[in-house]
């Protein structure tokens, strides 16, 4: 039997009236049935990164933390400090208000401001191209004026640093090391990434005094008043590598000399390993 016009012949192609539609009741064609489930993943992979964006802008900075950098002032500095002219000093570094602000030594345009929300610096150094800060909360900071690169809690910061204030907190030691005087104890820090190399604590019924502390060739000589106590034991010295005292081994990178030889850390490393059997 010859196949009418305009319909399909089993197994066969369609006529001139194109694909015919499905019957009533049918499910749809697999290829339409996919396009519709794809459909909704695809527009919300078109809208994530947009949405992301808004949501990564809106979050709080951590710590609160605020800095400004002025552009254009950094441009004007790097004429101003061309290879063929002087360097300048170090940035000084002043508190204004709830901000710390940096003006370059020789132009005097602005670098740089930071702020911390709700927060007010109590005292700030320059050490080695960073700017150290002390928070009215006990949060040490430290920036280079681009970014702020680490921050450090201050323990039990609460009891003592109102009525204290940050004067003499903050203590460069030397060879990029900070150390942070309270009156429990002396945490020293790598200025480059924050890191705490050695703590030492306060004797038992004894407080060390941050703002008598005085500077002396390498060393940093800390007050450490005790009652009863002999005046000798009373003044700690301070270097980057820790306490100084008589005979110390510190663990640091360098290795000392005795009569023009490296001096080694045991006194006879053979012994420091039992011979085998």
């Amino acid at each position: 039997m010859a196949a009418q016009p305009g319909r399909a012949t089993e197994g066969g192609d369609s006529g001139e009236g194109g694909e015919a539609p499905p019957a009533p009741g049918t499910a749809p064609k697999p290829a339409a049935a996919t396009r519709s489930r794809l459909l909704p993943t695809f527009l919300a992979l078109l809208l994530a990164p947009p949405l992301l964006a808004i949501a990564h802008h809106a979050r709080p900075a951590p710590y609160g933390d605020h800095l400004t950098v002025h552009a254009a002032a950094h441009a004007r500095v790097g004429h101003a400090t061309a290879p063929e002219q002087p360097q300048p000093p170090p940035t000084p570094l002043r508190r204004r208000g709830a901000a710390i602000e940096a003006n370059h030594p020789v132009t005097g345009a602005p670098l740089w401001r930071y702020t911390r929300e709700g927060r007010r610096p109590l005292t700030s150094l320059h050490a080695r191209g960073e700017a150290i800060t002390l928070w009215d909360d006990g949060m040490v900071t430290a920036t280079d004026g681009r970014s702020v690169r680490w921050h450090r809690p201050l323990p039990a910061a609460g009891e003592w640093l109102p009525s204290h204030g940050g004067t003499g907190v903050l203590r460069a030691l030397g060879r990029g090391m900070l150390a942070v005087v309270t009156p429990d104890r002396v945490a020293a820090y790598r200025i480059a990434d924050g890191d705490l190399r050695w703590v030492l604590p306060a004797r038992e019924g004894c407080a060390f005094e941050p703002a008598r502390a005085v500077r002396h060739a390498k060393s940093l000589l800390l007050a450490q008043p005790c009652t009863h106590a002999a005046w000798t034991s009373q003044v700690i010295a301070v270097d980057d590598l820790g306490r100084i005292a008589p005979h110390r081994r510190p663990l640091g990178n360098e290795v000392g000399e005795e009569r023009g030889e490296p001096r080694p850390e045991h006194v006879n490393p053979e012994k420091v390993v039992a011979r085998p059997r």
